[in-house]
């Protein structure tokens, strides 16, 4: 794996949060997740004419028990604020174009540095007010 491309955000106790930077690249697959998160995440590189096999994927009951969410960042720059299962500030990352992250524990907010794009991607079925729990994040607005 390129380190220096990927970044994982933990508290005392979890992971919180992964970062795969736009310049991240690997041959094959590369996944940044353990098989027992509910999100799994990975980089795919394959060459002109490699063929992935056809396939359905088989009906596996499965128990979610927290949203996990990855945002693709299109276009534009955001401030995410990370924070513990106690809704502690933690850290803060500045993402741009290319890069995802997956939410994976903890809390966060999002600051839009620019105009921004993204692609969210989480479980469903989404169960509108009763996914989240919303808090009083950082007074810090200055995109640093």
């Amino acid at each position: 794996m390129n380190k220096k491309h990927i970044e994982q955000i933990f508290d005392e106790y979890r992971m919180i949060a992964v970062i795969v930077y736009s310049e991240y690249s690997c041959d094959g697959i590369e996944f940044f997740t353990p098989d027992n998160f509910s999100q799994q995440l990975a980089s795919m590189s394959r060459p002109k004419g490699y063929k992935i096999q056809a396939h359905v994927h088989k009906s596996v009951p499965r128990k979610v028990k927290y949203t996990q969410e990855t945002l693709f960042i299109k276009k534009g720059k955001i401030k995410v604020n990370f924070y513990d299962e106690n809704k502690q500030y933690l850290d803060s990352r500045v993402l741009g174009s290319g890069d995802v992250i997956l939410l994976v524990s903890g809390g966060h907010d999002f600051m839009m540095l620019e105009d921004t794009e993204m692609i969210e991607v989480k479980q469903g079925p989404y169960a509108g007010n009763g996914d989240k729990e919303r808090f009083e994040g950082i007074k810090d607005d200055s995109g640093k």
